[in-house]
């Protein structure tokens, strides 16, 4: 980075999704920044960028200032079906995060030995030019290319897939050119150093983070597998069984009545606890939660849960979940300084798909029956609006007290808490 007696220059805000995908189509390089240094709790602490283009529109200019500018290698990111189609193999190496390297190839038709931005560029063109075959390349060469899994950013949130992900958002094939920006020291750049380097060359700017909550608003990422009567001791409920296309998880949504009417709806969203819900569990109030959010919406007459099967543990797992409460029991933690000592955030939960669930149902406006007040953050943007948080009571007994009380005092949460009286027995 530059030293600190060298001031920045003014340096722009992060660019919208649209703004760098215009640049883009346009030919131009943008910069784009993801929060690879986070904190347990996902926290951004650093970003770090590549400078990004479409591959098809790639000339000897565009990759020589890609080397000596940005200063990192120059790869080309593209979908796998694309890079197996053209023989190329992943290397025994795997990159950072799981990176998957394939072989490094030249274009047969290059002038020279492969090595020249000229010949460099004619390479990642053929890459791109959906005619070529594997009779193309020879092997190996000076271009090297690097897989991007399925589903993008959505998938794996890295600049592999962010490259790919804009360049088809662009209109163009799914393959782009990417490097990363070092500092003046080598180093991998900054937030503040690629904001400076942006607005120094011209650039717009854009972060990852964007990127992945523009597809999940403007994509369709659930699709409906079935639907069927499911009576209960509440009531009789409808459940409608969805299938994350991001990663193939499933969301159930139970729903009462006619919710499709844009009116005020009462929903929960509600994270799957296996010990709660299912077996009982007096550590927690989730299975309680779940009754009562069922009770209130057959007494209102309609109503949806969206039961989220991922959420287990709030996004950590059932054996990370219970590996916490073990640490709790032995060495007196929270919750979340159970989560913080297994390297774990204490909260990792994404309500995106399940709001599109929601959205696909037919329902606009929510009376939200939650106590978190973050639940209500994660549905907005996707065309719903959260006119009302309605909270669940607890019923505290000595085992999930001090769970309750974390919850309110350290989580935020809107806990009608009623403390009985006596010490804590158990933590959770």
């Amino acid at each position: 980075m530059p030293g600190t007696d060298r001031a920045f220059l003014a340096v722009p805000d992060f660019n919208t999704i649209d703004e760098v995908v215009e640049e883009l189509a346009a030919g131009r390089m943008i910069v784009l920044v993801d929060e690879r240094a986070v904190d347990v709790d996902g926290a951004e602490l650093v970003g770090e960028g590549e400078l990004i283009m479409i591959a098809e529109l790639a000339d000897s200019n565009s990759v020589n200032f890609m080397a000596r500018r940005a200063g990192g290698p120059v790869y080309v990111a593209a979908d796998l079906p694309r890079l197996e189609a053209l023989g190329l193999q992943q290397t025994q190496t795997q990159g950072p995060r799981g990176a998957a390297y394939m072989g490094s190839v030249n274009a047969r038709t290059a002038d020279g030995t492969g090595v020249s931005a000229h010949d460099r560029a004619l390479t990642i063109r053929t890459l791109a030019d959906p005619d070529a075959t594997q009779a193309d390349f020879s092997h190996p060469g000076h271009v090297t290319p690097i897989a991007a899994q399925s589903g993008g950013v959505l998938r794996r949130a890295g600049h592999t897939e962010g490259s790919v992900d804009l360049a088809v958002l662009a209109g163009h094939q799914p393959l782009a050119v990417l490097a990363s920006i070092l500092n003046d020291d080598g180093e991998l750049a900054s937030t503040p150093y690629l904001l400076e380097f942006a607005a120094t060359h011209g650039l717009k700017v854009a972060t990852i983070r964007d990127l992945i909550a523009h597809r999940r608003r403007s994509e369709k990422l659930v699709e409906l597998q079935a639907r069927a009567k499911m009576p209960t001791r509440h009531g009789d409920f409808t459940a409608y069984a969805y299938r994350s296309l991001v990663d193939g998880s499933p969301y159930i949504a139970l729903v009462m009545g006619d919710v499709s009417d844009g009116s005020p709806t009462l929903v929960r969203m509600h994270s799957c606890c296996v010990t709660g819900d299912a077996l009982g569990s007096s550590l927690c109030d989730c299975g309680e939660q779940l009754e009562s959010a069922m009770e209130m919406i057959a007494e209102a007459g309609r109503g949806v849960i969206v039961y989220i099967q991922s959420h287990e543990g709030r996004g950590i797992g059932i054996l990370h979940k219970l590996k916490a409460y073990e640490l709790q029991q032995e060495q007196g933690l929270d919750t979340i300084e159970a989560n913080h000592a297994l390297g774990l955030p204490a909260d990792s939960r994404d309500y995106g798909i399940g709001a599109q669930v929601l959205h696909d149902l037919g329902l606009r406006e929510l009376r939200l029956l939650t106590n978190n007040p973050r639940k209500r953050v994660g549905l907005d943007g996707y065309g719903l609006t959260v006119v009302e948080q309605v909270s669940i009571e607890a019923s505290p007994n000595p085992h999930n007290i001090r769970y309750l009380r974390t919850k309110r005092d350290r989580m935020g949460h809107v806990t009608l808490l009623n403390e009985p009286e006596g010490p804590d027995a158990q933590s959770a």
